[in-house]
This record gives structure tokens, sequence and C-alpha cells, in this order.
């Protein structure tokens, strides 16, 4: 971060440091930027910025064709994460280096790959929680972006793995919040993270056996994608309601449609992960009408 630019962005106003940070943050937080390089909270570098006519991005501008890049790099990734597409995740991150991200929103958006990813594919718990301390007691302390829910989404994940249902239960009430309040919290536009949010909260509920709250967060994320007209999300969403569907044990007509949805859904979005699963899933449901009919 050229933090320099910054500096010299002030003095060429004649702003002091305490009249810069008035309102915004302490002059000794204002300081301890300048003189040391310790980077305030999002929120508030944010503020410090706007108030000089510049933006964080700006500080980096030396390096616009690489904070560019790095950016659509890790969109790439989170767009493959999103595909389940775990392997070809780890080798870009394992590729990418943190020290070559300066861009606040870019770092925050790369700790928050490297967590869940860890949480999905049952990485340590203190690996876990590094990343998404990054996050919430850094990068984000104020709570202003949807990287902290993102990364309570993937705290969740982590202690319904490790069979800890309390603590994963204290993480998906505060992301159902998020959720409910995604259009008053500005969330609402950064619509394929709200859709990770959605989805793994209801996937979440389903494990905990509350199909309700499950299949009303599924159709928000249905929805949410016919409007937004995208449908990466739309193959794992229906997967998930023709499980639910299956364990409540509704029509044979309604499951074997959401099975038919699904696949379809997975074939046009290249999802063979979803595939596999439903096909898994088509097998058994069919054994046991089976097994039940010869009893």
């Amino acid at each position: 971060m050229d933090i320099e630019k910054f500096i010299a962005r002030r003095k060429a106003l004649k702003i002091s440091q305490v009249k810069l940070s008035n309102g915004i943050c302490t002059q000794a937080t204002l300081s301890k930027f300048e003189r040391r390089g310790r980077v305030p909270a999002l929120a508030i570098l944010n503020q410090l910025c706007a108030r000089l006519g510049l933006t964080v991005d700006d500080l980096s501008e030396n390096q616009a064709n690489s904070v560019t890049q790095i950016r659509q790099q890790l969109d790439e990734i989170e767009r493959r994460l999103m595909m389940e597409d775990y392997q070809s995740v780890l080798q870009s991150l394992v590729d990418l280096k943190v020290e070559q991200i300066d861009a606040v929103p870019s770092r925050m958006q790369y700790y928050y790959l490297c967590g869940m990813l860890s949480s999905l594919i049952n990485g340590t718990a203190s690996d876990i929680w590094f990343s998404f301390s990054q996050i919430v007691d850094d990068l984000d302390r104020a709570h202003q972006t949807i990287f902290t829910p993102l990364a309570y989404v993937g705290l969740g994940v982590m202690y319904g793995r490790l069979a800890e249902p309390e603590k994963a239960q204290f993480y998906f009430r505060r992301v159902r919040y998020y959720v409910e309040h995604a259009g008053s919290s500005g969330y609402a536009n950064d619509y394929l993270r709200l859709l990770t949010l959605i989805f793994y909260t209801a996937e979440y509920y389903a494990i905990s056996g509350d199909f309700v709250t499950s299949n009303r967060l599924i159709d928000d994320g249905v929805a949410l994608c016919s409007d937004e007209h995208v449908t990466y999300y739309l193959p794992r969403l229906k997967y998930l309601a023709t499980e639910n569907a299956v364990k409540q044990q509704l029509s044979d007509k309604l499951i074997k449609r959401l099975m038919s949805e699904t696949e379809a859904f997975a074939r046009i979005n290249h999802n063979q992960v979803v595939e596999v699963k439903v096909a898994a899933l088509r097998q058994r449901y069919l054994q046991g009408i089976a097994a039940s009919e010869n009893n």
C-alpha cells in the first residue's frame, strides 16, 4: 500500500491529522497508519480516503495492472469454489501468495477463499481460524462487508464437520440474520456471495432436520438465481431440495421432478459433481421403493 501517496495528498490539501481523523477515528489511529504502516479497519480507511478524494485502490495505483490481474484471478478461483472444483482451487491458492495482494478487499477475498476451502475439505481448525480471523479481527473489524458473514459460514461449516452443533448453530444463526436483512445491509447487489450464504445455511438447517427453514432458504436462493439470471448455484440448490424431499418422504412425482431438474441444471452448468450425486441419490431412492414394495 502506497502510504506516501496518502500522506502527500493530505499535506497537499493542507489537512492536519486531527482534522482528517475528526469523526472517523482517533488521531492516534491515523498517526499509526502514516508513521508505522498500521492499516486501520477497512471502513475507517475508506472514510479517510474519501475525505481526501481517494479510494483504497488508489493507494495501489502504481500497481493498477497487478491489482486488476489479482482481482480477476481471485474471482475465477471463487467461481471454481462455487462449482466445487476443490482440487483446482487448492492449487490456485498455493500458487497465489498473499504478499502479492495489496488491495484490502482482495486480501479479504483471499483469506475467505483459503478459510472456506479448508472448511469444506476438512482442513485443520487452526488454519481455518487463522484465515477467518484476518477478516473479522483485522481487515473488516467493523463487520461492514459481506466477507464477515462469509467467514461465519465457513466457521459454521467447520463446527458442523467437527460435530459441535451448538457452535455451528451460533454462526449459522448470525448468517441467517444477514441473509434476511441483505437488502438493508447492501449485500443484495453481491448476489453470488449472497447465494453462498443462502446455500450453506439451507444445507445446515437440512442436516439439523429443520426442513421448513431449509426449504424456505432454498426457495429464496432459486428466486435470486432467477432474478439475477445466474445458474451457478441452481444445481446445488435443486439437489438439496431433492434430498430434503426424499428425507421428508414427499410424493414420488415431486421427487422425480426435482431429480430431473437437478440433472438438467447440472448438465447446463457442467457440474459433474452434482450429476454424480443426483445419480447416486436416484439409485438409492429407487432401491428404497423396490425394497418397500417387496415387503
